[in-house]
């Protein structure tokens, strides 16, 4: 009896420890679905590591910014469970590993979710030397920094920004820190804030607020705000997030307004104002985005009133996040992606207004981008000044930064390829260029204005080369030097064959042909004759003169005797002639030969029996022709 009662005491105590982990998992999926990454992470950790739990538990570290645990969870997730395992998480594993630099293993989850070969290290080497600018940061500082962000101007010397250092705030649940108020303060000139004060109770709320945008004048905002309700957004309940207006009237901001195109179903965020203030962009998980926040612009009309929200397309936005977008006072678009290539996390890009639309965007390079997330950047493009907003530290952190010129984009070389006797442009030339060791960096095939560059870098020794049909190679050397001329501009001017040498002419066809003396074979017979090795003497003195040149050897017979038979002897003695030209030392790479029979008469003898011997005789010939 006891046994039996152990039993069931025993079943009942399993049973309920079974109810309580289940019980326990579905409060941690709960918590998942609320975005309350820390309080899910540790309930998954106490759960058994079946593939939902791995999944989620290395998404909310990922989330989190807990990029070793989320690694070290994505890599458990993927050696048991590699085959069933959603694409979506090769990416997501991929961005953990950049943001600790581990470029290798990034790129081969990166390359199969884009199946392409990805290789950021030598996406690094190259935007480096192209990207058009580099910044000094610098940390600002500020009392009480916590976790600051979205740093905008306000006035001349007055800016806004985002912070959690509001201790009496209740916690988020996404990361455990205070809800985000706006405050604004004084910049002084060695980067350091002060007078930092909350904006009005008008602005701030029990929710988040963040990302202040201002008119010209600095009497109307914009910025976001959290809503306090979660609303059910597939399978999840999110809070969502919606732009306000607010006006300053007699020093007081008022008049706070949701804008009309925000939704209880989407968030609509980040908002940066332009300069004549009449166009709204923001980013957005609207219907109809390409990925899971695009950027938009909206027009304000001058009634007050707004347009339809405009997707900027799929040049700016991706299948990921494009978000915090600013537009400077020269209508270029600054904005955050992790969908664009970069180093690891939102990175910041630019992209130029063209025609009214934006063309492809350019990473701002490793100056000002980190394996980290960098963004909310904003600029004052006359002075080169401005703010960005990193948690490379590992909390959001606001730097100002100087922005120069990228010495390494000016390091080039450029110029025209042009014939030497009658200076036209040569369209269509191969141009290509060398490093110190003979190896390929770049070709071009110029356009029709025969022109080049090539950008190359500091303290090294190249060689540009030029090369066309029927043309003389030429190579020119040259080397930088970071202290002295960084910018070469080489002519290249080629000469044609037909200038530098006289029995080279160009034919009634176009063909630049050797013009030699007659070669003559015997009767019915291939082998190369003393007096026709003397000929071909002259031919091997040429090819030893220009290493480049290359070379057909045709043979040609005239209408008499049988078709086929003409041909295979044109062919025997076309590959005799090559034979001899190799055993006097020619690269046979160098050499191409082919007989054509009686099929390129020079004359109207196309059949025996109606032309002189004489006249036949001019159709039997050897030709030299230059094919490169």
């Amino acid at each position: 009896m006891k046994k039996h009662i152990y039993i069931i005491t025993g079943l009942l105590l399993v049973s309920g420890i079974a109810l309580a982990q289940k019980g326990n998992l579905k409060r941690a999926n709960k918590l998942f679905e609320m975005r309350a990454y820390v309080e899910a992470a540790e309930i998954y950790e106490k759960k058994e590591r079946n593939q939902e739990v791995l999944q989620n538990l290395a998404d909310s570290y990922y989330y989190n910014a807990n990029l070793q645990k989320a690694i070290k969870t994505y890599r458990e997730l993927f050696v048991t469970y590699g085959d069933s395992i959603d694409i979506e998480l090769h990416f997501r594993y991929a961005q953990a590993l950049k943001g600790v630099k581990d470029y290798k293993e990034a790129d081969f989850h990166l390359s199969r979710y884009y199946n392409q070969k990805i290789n950021t290290p030598a996406f690094i080497d190259g935007l480096e030397k192209t990207t058009p600018h580099t910044f000094k940061l610098k940390q600002i500082e500020a009392a009480n920094s916590n976790s600051d962000f979205g740093l905008a101007f306000y006035g001349d010397n007055k800016v806004a920004f985002a912070s959690s250092r509001n201790s009496k705030n209740p916690a988020y649940s996404w990361n455990n820190l205070p809800y985000l108020d706006l405050y604004k303060a004084t910049m002084d000139d060695d980067g350091t804030m002060k007078d930092i004060t909350p904006f009005s109770d008008e602005i701030n709320t029990e929710s988040h607020e963040s990302n202040a945008t201002f008119s010209s004048d600095s009497k109307t905002m914009y910025f976001n705000r959290t809503n306090k309700t979660r609303t059910k957004t597939g399978e999840d309940k999110i809070a969502h997030i919606k732009i306000f207006k607010a006006e300053l009237i007699d020093d007081t901001w008022t008049n706070v307004t949701a804008l009309p195109f925000n939704s209880d179903a989407y968030s609509c965020e980040h908002p940066a104002l332009s300069k004549d203030g009449k166009t709204l962009y923001f980013a957005s998980d609207m219907p109809g985005a390409i990925g899971g926040f695009d950027i938009y612009k909206v027009a304000i009309n001058d009634d007050g009133t707004y347009g339809e929200p405009e997707n900027l397309g799929d040049k700016v936005n991706t299948k990921h996040r494009e978000q915090f977008p600013y537009i400077s006072d020269l209508d270029v678009l600054y904005f955050s992606s992790d969908g664009h290539q970069g180093y690891g996390g939102l990175d910041v890009f630019r992209s130029n207004a063209i025609n009214d639309n934006f063309d492809t965007p350019v990473n701002l390079g490793g100056s000002i981008n980190s394996h980290l997330d960098d963004f909310a950047y904003t600029i004052r493009e006359k002075n080169n000044k401005g703010y960005v907003s990193s948690n490379r530290s590992g909390y959001d952190r606001l730097y100002g930064f100087a922005r120069e010129d990228n010495i390494l984009t000016k390091y080039l070389v450029e110029g025209i390829v042009q014939d030497k006797s009658s200076k036209e442009l040569l369209a269509g030339s191969l141009v290509t260029l060398f490093d110190e060791t003979g190896t390929v960096i770049q070709d071009s095939i110029v356009g029709e204005k025969a022109d080049y560059l090539f950008k190359i870098e500091p303290n090294k020794k190249y060689k540009v080369r030029g090369t066309r049909k029927a043309y003389i190679p030429q190579d020119v050397e040259f080397s930088t030097d970071s202290k002295g001329k960084i910018s070469h501009n080489i002519y290249l001017t080629l000469e044609a064959y037909t200038d530098a040498e006289e029995n080279v002419k160009k034919n009634e066809r176009g063909d630049v042909q050797i013009q030699l003396d007659k070669i003559y074979f015997d009767f019915d017979k291939s082998n190369i004759r003393e007096d026709a090795a003397a000929t071909l003497n002259v031919l091997v003195d040429l090819l030893n003169k220009y290493p480049d040149m290359e070379v057909e050897v045709s043979a040609h017979t005239d209408a008499r005797g049988p078709d086929q038979y003409n041909l295979s002897l044109s062919k025997s003695r076309a590959a005799s002639t090559l034979e001899y030209l190799v055993s006097q030392g020619i690269d046979r790479n160098r050499l191409k030969s082919i007989g054509y029979g009686e099929m390129q008469p020079l004359n109207e003898c196309v059949k025996e029996g109606i032309c002189s011997d004489k006249e036949y005789d001019i159709n039997r010939r050897c030709e030299f022709t230059i094919i490169n």
